[in-house]
Parts: structure tokens; C-alpha cells; sequence
């Protein structure tokens, strides 16, 4: 595992993603930055960390065959890996939110990007960002939004806790490409926030609410949702937003 160091970066994905394309980058190479100026999450919003008291980084892995069609099955290996980690750390009440942020009660400390290298309908290859919040202290008011040190008290050593990450990144991944099994999917929807618990849901442009009870999750991602009647609706990651 190669681990490659940066003070201060644009985005950690696209730094990684270039090495892949110019070098002969191996399998789990890091790139993790002290600072990120244009950190990314899911659908363009921004990931804001103070320099040097949170871990931004990313990680590559190599898929060799992987159909378009299991993409969403690294979203579950990744969530189920860092949850391990934090687990490990005795993190409360941690969940994991559709379709990989993670939680503490109902706040989220810990956001993944992920962006595929695709050849025809095969995944050679996969970027996968990491976004947690270790001992920043303030957040200008970001609702719902927290750090470990917030929830513990705890200072934690960012390279200890990187190195613990990337272990279950690749004990997890290991497993998911030799054995193959839905263990892994069955712990994610054990540990996935507000599972079988109405919820209020927003869609649409207009941004119409409704209430819903999240029942399971599609191969292809999808969050399957209850609603009025016993109708089940899936929903796409930009189709549908989680109110609690």
C-alpha cells in the first residue's frame, strides 16, 4: 500500500485519478492532503475541513472486471468498511445514510465520493474518496453535521486512523472479490438510518414531501421506500431526499 502525502491539494480524487491515468499506480495506492481546496461530495456539493483536523483522502482500487451493473456494491464495501472502523473506535449510535454517508445519531461525520474509470460496460477501476471529520471543533452552524472529536471528547492521530480505514478498505474489498457473498449487503441494510421507520421524504422539483418507511435497497442502488397503500416506489440518489 502506498500512502502519498500532499499539504495542500484541489481534490484528492482528481490528484489520484490522474496518477492512475500517467503512472502505473498500484492497487490501494493513498493520496492523502492536509488540505483540500475543492474537496467534492455526492452531487457536486463541497466537503469544507479545517487543514490538518480531518482526514481527505482517496484511495484506489482496482476492479480488473467489475460489471457496470455491481457498481453500487463498492458503495456498500466502502460504507460497510469505515462503519467497521468506527465501530472499532467506539463510536455511538452509528448508522449509515443512503447511499454512504456516515453517521452518529443523526449527525453525519463522514462522506464518500465515488468516481469509476470505466472500459465499455466493465469497471477497470475505482476513485474512491473520503471525507471524515476527526477533530474539527466547529462547522459555522452546519446543521446535523459533527466529529468524532465532538462526540468523544477524544484527540485521535489522523495516521493511525487512516492506516485503520484502509485495513478494513482492503480486508473488505478482499472479501467482496474472492468470496462474493451478500454478507456484506446484509450488514449494510442492518446499519442503514431509518430502515423500517417512517420518515419524511422530499422529491420532485417542487420538492413535495410525503412519508415513507425505507425498506431496502436495490442492486443497482436504489432506495426502496413504502408509502401510502402499501405501494413500494425505488428512487434514485438525485430523485429523493431524507428528511428525518
Amino acid at each position: 500500500m502506498q500512502i502519498i502525502k500532499l499539504d495542500a491539494i484541489d481534490s484528492t480524487n482528481v490528484y489520484l485519478k490522474d496518477l492512475v491515468f500517467n503512472t502505473q499506480a498500484s492497487d490501494y495506492t493513498i493520496v492523502v492532503a492536509e488540505k483540500q481546496t475543492r474537496g467534492r461530495g455526492q452531487m457536486g456539493t463541497t466537503w469544507l475541513a479545517d487543514e490538518g483536523k480531518n482526514l481527505t483522502f482517496s484511495i484506489l482500487k482496482k476492479c480488473t472486471d467489475l460489471s457496470v451493473q455491481k457498481q453500487f456494491d463498492l458503495n456498500i464495501c466502502v460504507s460497510v468498511a469505515i462503519y467497521r472502523s468506527l465501530n472499532d473506535l467506539k463510536i455511538p449510535d452509528l448508522k449509515i445514510k443512503w447511499p454512504n454517508d456516515i453517521l452518529s445519531g443523526n449527525h453525519k461525520i463522514c462522506g464518500v465520493l465515488i468516481e469509476n474509470i470505466l472500459s465499455g460496460a466493465k469497471i477497470q477501476a475505482s476513485i474512491i474518496g473520503i471525507g471524515l471529520n476527526v477533530n474539527q471543533l466547529s462547522f459555522n452552524n452546519l446543521p446535523n453535521v459533527s466529529s468524532l472529536k465532538l462526540i468523544t471528547g477524544i484527540q485521535y492521530d489522523l495516521e493511525e486512523l487512516l492506516k485503520k480505514i484502509a485495513k478494513n478498505l482492503e480486508e473488505v474489498f478482499d472479501y467482496y472479490f474472492t468470496i462474493h457473498k451478500q454478507d456484506l449487503k446484509i450488514e449494510y441494510l442492518e446499519q442503514l438510518f431509518r430502515k423500517d421507520k417512517a420518515s419524511t421524504f422530499s422529491k420532485d422539483a417542487n420538492g413535495t414531501m410525503f412519508t415513507g418507511i425505507i425498506r431496502n435497497v436495490t442492486s443497482e442502488g436504489k432506495l426502496v421506500v413504502e408509502e401510502e397503500d402499501e405501494i413500494f416506489n425505488e428512487y434514485a440518489l438525485k430523485e429523493l431526499k431524507l428528511r428525518y
